[in-house]
């Protein structure tokens, strides 16, 4: 049996050593929650609470690289994912706004809806049971950085937090947004439509994860599964409470889960430290990004503040 030659001071030299590269990961990970949890942010800041992050997340996935791979066109699966991720958002809303129905028990039929319909899908499209690769003509061209190959998503992914916040917090629409979220009856009396306000505000969060899901077919993973999602959708929901309905927050949040991630990948594959861990450390470890997930949530819960109608349709007077 091998014995662990790596003390304390190996460790910080091998965390060191690999520091760039695990920069470079965690930008890579980082994509599909912050722009999920962007997302959601806004959504919520109007009322409306979307919990089928997940399923829009995969579903998403599904439709991009089968667009990508139809047109050869990896921007064409972008925006399959951002359609499919808008058109997601639109029946949720649909059943959320005009139809006054539970937002949580929407969500939750769009997550179960997707573990049925991508299984389907890729048998139906591909006729494999629950995985297909991505073809190199579906996936997204890398940029050359100093860091090394980075996706073109990851710079989009931290424009469009920035665009985000500033949307919320410097246009008119943000404002409106806002105020259907805290006091819809004081802004339908101010004469400012409270559906078409909501309808935009959740419709731009799920395409935003729609991008995501895209991400995760097309680039990051190159592949489709009836598992691709992993929980991120979850993830991102944590990180908007992380968040308290900050994009900004929320694209540190999600930086920090990927560095989570990252972590836990690498502690999980150096082959100096195998010797120093036991098994059972080793299964422990691929569960610190959610442990991270249930640490931030517990310690941001109470201070979190959400609108006041948040879930809560508007029956107009």
């Amino acid at each position: 049996m091998q014995e662990c030659t790596v003390n304390f001071v190996g460790f910080l030299s091998l965390l060191w050593n690999s520091a760039p590269d695990l920069l470079r990961l965690a930008l890579i990970a980082m994509v599909p929650i912050t722009l999920t949890s962007v997302g959601e942010v806004f959504s919520e800041k109007s009322g409306i609470v979307n919990i089928g992050l997940e399923g829009i997340l995969l579903i998403s996935a599904f439709t991009s690289l089968w667009a990508a791979e139809v047109t050869s066109s990896p921007w064409i699966g972008l925006l399959a994912g951002l359609g499919t991720g808008a058109l997601i958002g639109w029946i949720h809303g649909l059943i959320a706004i005009p139809l006054k129905g539970d937002q949580v028990i929407s969500g939750i039929g769009i997550n179960l809806f997707a573990l049925g319909f991508v299984a389907f899908g890729i048998m139906a499209v591909w006729k494999s049971a629950g995985y297909h690769q991505a073809p190199p003509a579906a996936r997204v061209p890398a940029l050359q950085t100093p860091l090394g190959d980075l996706s073109p998503l990851i710079p989009a992914t931290i424009l469009i937090a920035i665009l985000t916040w500033f949307l919320l917090n410097k246009t008119v629409l943000g404002l409106r947004v806002k105020a259907v979220g805290e006091n819809p009856e004081a802004t339908d009396v101010a004469g400012i439509s409270v559906e078409r306000t909501r309808f935009f505000a959740v419709i731009y969060g799920a395409s935003l994860a729609g991008l995501g899901g895209a991400y995760l077919s097309i680039d990051w993973l190159s592949t489709i599964t009836k598992e691709l999602s992993a929980g991120r959708g979850f993830i991102a929901l944590a990180n908007v409470v992380f968040s308290g309905l900050n994009p900004l927050l929320a694209l540190l949040g999600g930086f920090l889960f990927g560095v989570f991630d990252t972590l836990a990948l690498w502690i999980d594959t150096v082959s100096e430290l195998k010797p120093c861990l036991p098994f059972a450390f080793h299964n422990f470890v691929k569960m610190l990004p959610y442990i991270a997930t249930l640490a931030v949530v517990a310690v941001a819960i109470g201070h979190a503040r959400f609108p006041k109608q948040s879930g809560q349709p508007y029956r107009r007077e």
